[in-house]
């Protein structure tokens, strides 16, 4: 069964520069939630502070009763366990085959005997339909395979709370649909709860149950794909409809495109 995540006053800053300022949300158990934005918003830097990566400078992350923002480091690793997190780069290890990446979770955190590892390695391979390609390396497969290896990997040890960063970034338009369907999937079958951020609208829209929109420092909207697609909200308006112009910035302010590309008064 998912956890609840509850998220209270969270912000970040780099320096001077603030990242995001007194979010506060909830990721239901059970449920697949998204964090959309613009790219250069914080998303990614938002999901690896709700996994320990990084500190806040204030606020609160409650999984299971413990505050990951604020614990100590041993309560930290174990809260981890429960977690399957596919990053962006899909953070494989070259020298191993796709069987040994798939297998590492276990071995790290389990006493599982071999043949049972191998069940489990071969059963997550197979949900994601690379159960023949276990002995081959990561840099003898595709993008999309390597995301899917991935993605075997994050569930390996039947985590309560999956978080995917970018999962469809760099992908061609049908390796985007099969991730898509085999998040979903998975996620229904483990009953996880699980967290994606992405600035991809229609895959996530397919199979996400409910998204927030990040923009500005803060959570400017959130609710169902329905409503966000109805939503009159300039930056989710603009945002969801692929609209050039609005109040989310593509330019520097008073900059055309021929300056941004360094051809500035060239004819």
């Amino acid at each position: 069964m998912g956890v609840e995540v509850v998220v209270e006053g969270l912000t970040k800053k780099f320096g001077s520069q603030v990242i995001w300022n007194d979010v506060t949300l909830t990721l239901p158990a059970g449920e697949i939630s998204v964090m959309l934005g613009p790219s250069g918003t914080g998303k990614s830097v938002f999901l690896k502070t709700l996994i320990g990566l990084l500190k806040p400078n204030s606020g609160h992350v409650f999984i299971e009763g413990v505050d990951i923002a604020n614990c100590k480091e041993k309560d930290l690793y174990e809260i981890r366990k429960l977690f399957g997190v596919l990053f962006q780069d899909g953070a494989m290890f070259g020298s191993m085959d796709l069987y040994d990446n798939v297998a590492f979770p276990l071995r790290e955190h389990t006493d599982l005997p071999e043949e049972m590892l191998r069940d489990l390695v071969l059963m997550r391979l197979n949900a994601v339909g690379l159960r023949n390609a276990a002995q081959l390396k990561p840099n003898e497969i595709s993008g999309g395979m390597a995301r899917r290896v991935a993605l075997a990997r994050a569930v390996a040890l039947d985590p309560r709370l999956i978080m995917y960063d970018e999962p469809f970034a760099g992908l061609d338009p049908i390796s985007m649909g099969v991730t898509a369907n085999l998040i979903r999937n998975l996620n229904d079958a483990l009953g996880s709860t699980s967290i994606l951020v992405s600035h991809d609208v229609n895959e996530t829209f397919s199979i996400v149950d409910y998204v927030y929109f990040l923009s500005a420092g803060k959570i400017v909207a959130a609710g169902t794909p329905d409503e966000m697609r109805r939503s009159d909200h300039p930056y989710v308006k603009q945002f969801v409809n692929a609209q050039p112009d609005g109040p989310v910035p593509f330019h520097y302010p008073g900059k055309s495109l021929a300056d941004d590309l360094g051809l500035g008064g060239k004819r």
